[in-house]
């Protein structure tokens, strides 16, 4: 049996118009102070919003957005409906507890008679569903996978607060996410020109840590005296370079691949600012970074697709990339590792 699953193709999809900081702050009544402050510490610039910002109505689901990156990335992989053995999504923000997103993507795919599984995870949910679909590939009889990964987490704001008074876990929200979905598909065996998933792995490490990051789902009946979403900024930044650090370590031991010998790094992407320090820490000289974070906002699950999709143009025969990924929420470093075919 064949120990190689090829990533094929990486496709996205964003939602509406970028959205610069001066748009955002003039909708949420901040200043041209505040619009300073997000550039020089958070250094997002842009994002995609599945909200109209004017009538605060939903323009985008996560199924819509996750149907047009899989339909493109089934495109660019010349692969049809029909030739899909399973899908499997990561999401934070299901559009609904049942159906999951999952099977109604399948559905307006075209996809039936296959296995469809929903992984709940924050941003690392995006390198779950890699490994997971890389061990079923594998271990089983399905050849063909499409893999999805996204976020829409712009319907948990709430467009009549002041942000003035909001605590600093739940203001720094509103300027460091972007909605988006990325999908990949991948297959058995080596494919020329595809690059290889040498390896992937995903490792709870939060235990006795509070949550760096929570997002609620409230029932109608349920007290809703709490936030939707909070991010404890700090917490993220004392532990989320450290965390990357040791997953590169990781790799490169598994691997027997000397850090020389990286031509790509995908960091992770929490926000401008914070991908800089985590590049830093990681001392990869050689390795050029592919990022997207300033331009896109951080869309959870959808972040490694849409770096995956931007890697895959550049990789080339022989070359090798890392991808880490580290979620705050219970403290989940993940990462894995790509070469060119």
């Amino acid at each position: 049996m064949t120990r190689t699953v090829s990533v094929l193709s990486a496709a996205s999809a964003l939602p509406g118009p970028t959205v610069d900081n001066a748009t955002l702050g003039r909708r949420l009544g901040m200043d041209r102070l505040w619009e300073q402050w997000v550039d020089a510490f958070i250094g997002t610039r842009t994002r995609h919003l599945a909200v109209d910002l004017d009538s605060g109505e939903i323009r985008h689901t996560l199924a819509d957005l996750a149907h047009q990156a899989g339909s493109r990335a089934l495109d660019a992989a010349g692969v049809t409906p029909e030739e899909v053995d399973l899908v499997v999504l990561g999401t934070a923000t299901p559009d609904r507890l049942m159906p999951t997103t999952a099977t109604v993507v399948a559905d307006r795919l075209g996809i039936d008679g296959v296995p469809a599984y929903q992984l709940q995870s924050g941003c690392s949910g995006a390198v779950q569903a890699l490994a997971v679909t890389r061990s079923l590939l594998l271990g089983g009889t399905a050849r063909t996978a499409l893999v999805l990964g996204g976020d829409v987490v712009a319907r948990f704001y709430d467009l009549t607060a002041d942000l003035r008074k909001l605590p600093p876990a739940e203001f720094v929200n509103y300027v460091l996410f972007g909605d988006g979905v990325g999908a990949a598909v991948l297959r058995v065996g080596e494919v020329a020109g595809a690059a290889a998933l040498r390896s992937v792995f995903t490792r709870l490490v939060g235990l006795g840590r509070e949550p760096g990051a929570t997002l609620e789902w409230f029932g109608p009946t349920e007290d809703r005296n709490r936030p939707a979403a909070t991010e404890d900024y700090k917490a993220i930044e004392r532990h989320v370079p450290d965390l990357a650090a040791e997953v590169v370590e990781e790799l490169l031991g598994e691997l027997g691949w000397a850090r020389d010998d990286l031509d790509y790094v995908l960091p992770p992407q929490l926000s401008g600012r914070m991908t800089a320090l985590i590049v830093e820490r990681l001392k990869l000289p050689q390795a050029t970074e592919v990022s997207c974070v300033a331009e896109t906002g951080n869309n959870g699950n959808g972040i490694v697709f849409l770096q995956l999709e931007r890697a895959l143009a550049r990789l080339a025969g022989g070359q090798r990339a890392l991808g880490v990924s580290i979620e705050s929420s219970k403290w989940i470093k993940s990462g894995f590792a790509l070469e060119g075919l």
